[in-house]
């Protein structure tokens, strides 16, 4: 059965569908002309009682759940006993079947169906003018051509209202196609971002609580064999693991949000890089040489350059054997550079695998920057960062 037209329907359902709505007024009218005619009882009231049906009927059919088939199927019916009573009680009436047109295609679910039932009722309208008028040929020829004719126009009407609802239906289906689609990159968007956000944490734990716990196991170690022989290195050991596990506390706070920011705060970056290498120097007793000049930047490139240095530092603890770390803290014309070489034992780094070099690349990535490492087997290892600054390449 045909639905009532939605936004974006062909022209021709819509057609329909107010062609029908006028033929409601249009009977409507002519109950209401009859209502007020003076004509013999039994056609007026025959009349009425025949529109009135008709209209209960539709009605009926209409407020339907889902507008049932089997119930159109059963309006219809009526609407041919109403077609033939109607055009046999008074004349005029046929031009019914022409307003009626519509509710043949209207209440089908078939090509077939439709031709059939609105072929019918032609033939009701034609009885039914002929038992009014009487058999003879002049107005038998009459009273069938002009139903033929109009027969004519509602099997075209049934033949281009499938190809309609084919538009219709295919419109229906790329528009649900596409909501699909929305809905899938939504999903895609939503997903992408939770793998970002998982990315970025797993980032922001290994380079920080991650080193600060390794960074923790090292040095109680340490404290732990010198407590007899070396008491006061052990005692600066255990401040260093103190300090250690109050700013893994923090950056812990600032990873579930308790916090507002990351541990690094206004104020010289040289100065808290300063304070970072001091603290590797006297827990690892490796030489720094340090050339640390003041440069502006924002708080994440701190963070980010903070970060590279840390993890630096702490692949130099656990994998160089060096003696000593030169760091050179610039500004550029283009960026900031940050460069950590050691003379330790190298790497291939092609070879290299871990979360550490991958994290500090995308680290960089994200704010327009770049890592570059260097190292080869005995040769030991330079690690150069560079991040942009107010928007120079």
């Amino acid at each position: 059965m045909l639905q009532r037209p939605r936004d974006g329907d062909p022209f021709w359902i819509w057609m329909l569908h107010w062609w029908d709505i006028l033929s409601w007024a249009v009977i409507g009218l002519m109950f209401l002309l009859t209502a007020l005619a003076d004509l013999p009882g039994a056609v007026k009231y025959g009349s009425l009682a025949l529109l009135a049906l008709l209209a209960l009927s539709y009605t009926t059919v209409r407020r339907m759940p889902g507008n049932s088939v089997r119930g159109g199927y059963a309006h219809l019916i009526v609407l041919l006993v109403a077609l033939g009573g109607l055009s046999y009680l008074r004349d005029g009436y046929g031009v019914l079947y022409t307003l009626a047109l519509p509710q043949f295609v209207i209440f089908v679910d078939e090509l077939r169906a439709a031709i059939i039932l609105s072929g019918l009722g032609a033939t009701a309208i034609t009885l039914g003018a002929t038992l009014r008028q009487g058999w003879g040929t002049e107005h038998l020829t009459t009273n069938t051509v002009s139903s033929l004719a109009v027969y004519a126009v509602s099997v075209l009407m049934a033949l281009l209202t499938p190809r309609a609802l084919a538009a219709r239906d295919e419109r229906v289906k790329l528009r649900a196609d596409l909501e699909t689609a929305q809905l899938g990159l939504a999903e895609a968007h939503r997903l992408r971002g939770a793998a970002e956000e998982r990315e970025r944490l797993a980032r922001e734990i290994h380079d920080t609580l991650a080193q600060g716990f390794a960074s923790i196991i090292v040095l109680a170690e340490a404290a732990r064999s010198g407590l007899e022989t070396e008491p006061a290195r052990s005692a600066r050991q255990l401040r260093s693991i103190e300090q250690t596990a109050r700013e893994n506390f923090a950056e812990a706070r600032v990873l579930v949000g308790a916090a507002p920011q990351s541990g690094l705060t206004p104020g010289s970056f040289a100065a808290t890089l300063r304070r970072t290498l001091d603290r590797f120097t006297e827990d690892t007793g490796l030489t720094v040489v340090a050339d640390l000049a003041e440069v502006e930047c924002d708080q994440p490139t701190r963070i980010a350059l903070l970060r590279c240095a840390q993890e630096s530092l702490a692949n130099v603890r656990k994998h160089a054997a060096a003696s000593t770390v030169d760091v050179v803290l610039a500004p550029r014309p283009y960026g900031v550079e940050l460069e950590i070489t050691d003379d330790g034992r190298g790497f291939a780094v092609e070879q290299a695998r871990g979360f550490g070099l991958g994290g500090m690349r995308k680290r960089l990535a994200e704010l327009g920057g770049e890592l570059s490492v260097t190292s080869s087997v005995g040769d030991g290892t330079r690690v150069l960062a560079l991040i942009p600054v107010n928007g120079e390449a």
